[in-house]
């Protein structure tokens, strides 16, 4: 039986089998999640939020260890969390694209006032 990992805000859909991790969930989707150290757990980069519901496998040793002691953090990190089932997954934007957005609008903001 497949899980099913939903990304959003794209909402793009992937059927994957249960123990795929959410980072190579979203290459099959093509959603682009950054992460310099490929999947090791050691960049962070490949920080998601996953929604109330998503079907997941407990953290495993490493994630722990790596995001400290909290019992539910505010963020997963994409390598490590293994789907099981329904999957919802938030993307953060990528950062390069975040900076590039926020100078464009703060551009058209300046543009706007001398009119």
């Amino acid at each position: 039986m497949d899980a099913e990992v939903t990304f959003w805000p794209l909402e793009k859909k992937v059927k994957v089998k249960p123990g795929t991790t959410v980072l190579m969930a979203a290459r099959q989707a093509g959603v682009l999640i950054s992460t310099r150290c490929g999947g090791n757990a050691a960049c962070f980069l490949c920080k998601i939020n996953l929604r109330p519901g998503s079907s997941v496998l407990p953290m495993s040793d490493i994630e722990r260890r790596k995001l400290g002691d909290a019992e539910e953090p505010p963020f997963r990190l994409a390598c490590q969390v293994r789907v099981q089932g329904k999957t919802d997954v938030d993307v953060p934007p990528d950062p390069l694209r975040a900076a590039v957005a926020r100078q464009l609008a703060k551009q058209k903001e300046q543009d706007d006032s001398l009119w």
